[in-house]
């Protein structure tokens, strides 16, 4: 069954250009020209990823990006002409898991919505069976790809999912960023190699809550990330 991508563009004619090369390479495609409309078919559809432009009508896609988030873990490549590092780590804090500009080769695009599907269906690397840590303060399921901290499921997505596998396998030890990187998006991204720390912001956020105490992933300055549980 071909995977289903959902298309937040608001320029009919960019629209149709990336829903053509898209559907020539396998991929079921709907389309939606505006914010509202586009996070109705979300809940509607349940596409297997967003594509999503930031100039809309009505809900910009910053707004856009945050309200998927606030339901789901589906991923999102944001496409915009914006070029700036400050737009592409705004759309990264915010939850996107790759950034594409235009003009864009169109095979580039191919690979890039390839790659970011695969993290997502990828089973985990190495460890399949369930890991609890702090006395199953925290347990980590990579099969079902779920987490749970004191009880409470928290949502991650596909790719914190990975980071926070990847560090929980190797307890005590300091990861580069370099290291993450490598591992969990290898080199078929635009996502910077230093944007990771704000991925490993987010997946914090959601273990540790808001106050930003460090419970399971500490900071090594300058030399990476330590996760800490027993």
């Amino acid at each position: 069954m071909p995977e289903t991508i959902l298309i937040i563009e608001d320029d009919p004619l960019q629209a149709d250009v990336v829903r053509l090369l898209l559907e020539h390479n396998g991929f079921e495609i709907v389309l939606s020209a505006d914010g509202a409309e586009g996070l109705r078919k979300l809940y509607e559809v349940q596409p297997d990823l967003v594509i999503l432009d930031l100039i809309l009508p009505q809900m910009d896609g910053w707004a856009v990006c945050r309200r998927i988030r606030e339901m789901s873990t589906v991923p999102i490549i944001i496409m915009t002409s914006r070029r700036s590092d400050e737009e592409k780590i705004k759309g990264l804090r915010l939850g996107a898991d790759d950034y594409v500009v235009k003009p864009f080769n169109p095979q580039e695009l191919v690979a890039r919505v390839s790659s970011v599907l695969r993290r997502t269906r990828l089973p985990p690397p190495s460890k399949s069976t369930v890991m609890r840590f702090n006395g199953g303060d925290l347990i980590i399921d990579p099969t079902n790809l779920s987490v749970i901290i004191d009880g409470e499921q928290v949502e991650l997505t596909p790719t914190e999912h990975r980071i926070l596998l990847y560090l929980a396998e190797h307890p005590g030890q300091v990861i580069s960023i370099e290291d993450i990187f490598t591992n969990v998006w290898g080199f078929d991204t635009d996502v910077n190699v230093n944007n990771v720390k704000w991925y490993v912001w987010r997946l914090r956020q959601k273990l540790e809550g808001p106050t930003g105490e460090q419970r399971f992933i500490f900071t090594e300055r300058g030399a990476g990330y330590r996760f800490t549980a027993v």
